[in-house]
């Protein structure tokens, strides 16, 4: 059985059984702890009962500069998913699950409009989890990633932007049905 909590700083040395996996990005650790200290209760972990790390969720609540207000790609107030990951000998169990909606909790007592979230267009099985839980493709960001795991030759990877309202968006403003038909260049995402 898991245990959830926030991050802690002397849980970097436990991450490995997480970070192991090539769909995971592996951050400077000054990205970590810049997480905890902002957004603390959007960095939580699940520990076993042994105290190993089997898997984190980092996210943060932004919006766009003021200078974008004006743009089609302005983004409000909202929570993004940096990073997700659990531990291969624990996926299944529902950890991810729980990780997740503890996010979702702590964006809606920040007043955020969605959860968001950059996807690789190939990791089905992490797209497919996301849906079940209720995100869709807002829109498609053209060779988002600068290495394609499944191509090596290839320039990059598209990712999907994929978002979940929150309760404060009542009208689904910032959500839409079409999203795979929405492409943008990753300059233009904040």
């Amino acid at each position: 059985m898991a245990s959830f909590r926030r991050f802690r700083p002397d849980d970097l040395d436990k991450f490995s059984k997480c970070n192991l996996d090539p769909l995971t990005e592996t951050y400077d650790l000054s990205f970590y702890l810049q997480y905890f200290a902002k957004w603390p209760s959007l960095f939580q972990v699940a520990e076993d009962p042994s105290g190993n790390i089997i898997g984190y969720i980092m996210g943060k609540l932004e919006s766009s500069p003021d200078f974008f207000k004006y743009s089609e790609h302005y983004l409000p107030w909202h929570a993004h998913i940096t990073a997700l990951t659990v531990a291969p000998e624990a996926r299944r169990l529902g950890i991810g699950k729980i990780l997740t909606e503890n996010l979702e909790l702590a964006a809606e007592v920040g007043d955020a409009w969605f959860v968001d979230l950059f996807v690789r267009k190939s990791n089905t099985r992490a797209i497919n989890f996301y849906e079940s839980m209720g995100y869709s493709v807002y829109r498609v960001v053209k060779d988002y990633y600068g290495d394609n795991v499944n191509d090596p030759t290839a320039h990059g990877e598209d990712a999907y932007d994929m978002r979940k309202p929150m309760p404060r968006d009542k009208t689904l403003k910032h959500i839409r049905e079409d999203g795979r038909n929405h492409e943008v260049q990753p300059e233009n995402v904040f």
